[in-house]
């Protein structure tokens, strides 16, 4: 089992973009490294390619690999721990994927749950094992009702925390009960996969959160998180309050990665394109992610030259 305080799955996880050139037709491989550099100066933990945020689901076999690959060799250069999404509703493809993802030298791979086919908890228990029983790739597991349309329930999680592939869970229920429940029954590390919960799953024992957020705000990101392991409670409210507005932006002004994407360009760090089905933002989305952006940039880039400096001291 899983010891949560000593663990890998430990910290703050940005779960990167895939930025892609400006008409999308490629991968724009070169920020992609320059995103996971800007990641290991502000004091992350790890990144985590090819997930939702990535728009795993409109990438070619050869991009997906690609971006694994690539994110693989610039995060280990840069000091980082990559938890590589692999997920898919085809249970044969999805171990293809964690095989990739160990081949490529990843810590873990991210497995959701399967989409669209909905499959029982019986369906689901069977999926995640022939996964974990593919190779000896750590595993976390990714619940994420909201896009899947299933919920792996606490007596599956418990089932699936036996095997000792299976070490961690990234929970975006949208709640903290399935959290509270999973931390109580089982030894599996939990992360927080809702940015406007991680303080409140870290104060129930949660070990950090694989984040949207940090793709624009690392610095500010892992400033809660460092206050959060130093005990700091009140200066962690304080930056989870002040961050609090982008993180619910984020989620909740259009479809992931939309509304980053669109920060990013404002920021002149992305494209800003997305690939169809999704679709940039209205004029009105697009100028309320301006104005709450504003307030946040002078202290994120403060950030980030503090953890640069702690950097260059070790």
């Amino acid at each position: 089992m899983t010891n949560a305080s000593t663990s890998i799955f430990r910290g703050v996880f940005t779960a990167l973009i895939t930025p892609f050139s400006e008409n999308g037709a490629t991968v724009d491989f070169d920020r992609l490294a320059e995103n996971i550099h800007l990641q290991a100066l502000a004091g992350v933990s790890g990144v985590v390619p090819c997930g939702t945020t990535g728009e795993s689901p409109t990438l070619t076999e050869h991009e997906h690999r690609s971006v694994v690959e690539k994110t693989a060799t610039h995060a280990r250069d840069n000091g980082l721990r990559i938890i590589a999404g692999g997920g898919s509703n085809n249970t044969e493809h999805a171990i293809h994927l964690h095989r990739l993802a160990r081949a490529v030298g990843a810590d873990a791979s991210l497995q959701v749950n399967p989409y669209y086919n909905k499959p029982s908890q019986e369906g689901l228990y069977r999926h995640f094992m022939a996964i974990a029983d593919s190779c000896d790739l750590p595993i976390v597991l990714y619940n994420i009702p909201g896009r899947t349309g299933v919920c792996l329930t606490i007596k599956t999680i418990k089932r699936l925390a036996e095997h000792p592939h299976i070490q961690a869970i990234k929970d975006a229920t949208g709640g903290l009960e399935l959290a509270n429940a999973t931390l109580l029954q089982t030894d599996l590390v939990v992360l927080s996969g809702d940015d406007p919960l991680t303080l409140p799953l870290a104060s129930i024992g949660g070990s950090g959160v694989i984040s949207v957020l940090s793709n624009l705000l690392p610095g500010r990101v892992a400033a809660m998180w460092l206050a959060i392991e130093k005990g700091d409670w009140e200066l962690a409210r304080e930056i989870h309050f002040e961050l609090l507005p982008v993180a619910n932006a984020l989620l909740t002004l259009d479809s992931n990665p939309v509304p980053v994407k669109t920060a990013l360009a404002l920021a002149g760090r992305d494209s800003g394109t997305v690939r169809l089905p999704l679709v940039k933002p209205s004029r009105e989305v697009t100028e309320t992610i301006r104005r709450i952006m504003e307030t946040l940039q002078s202290r994120e880039a403060t950030d980030v030259k503090k953890a640069e400096e702690a950097m260059s001291h070790q």
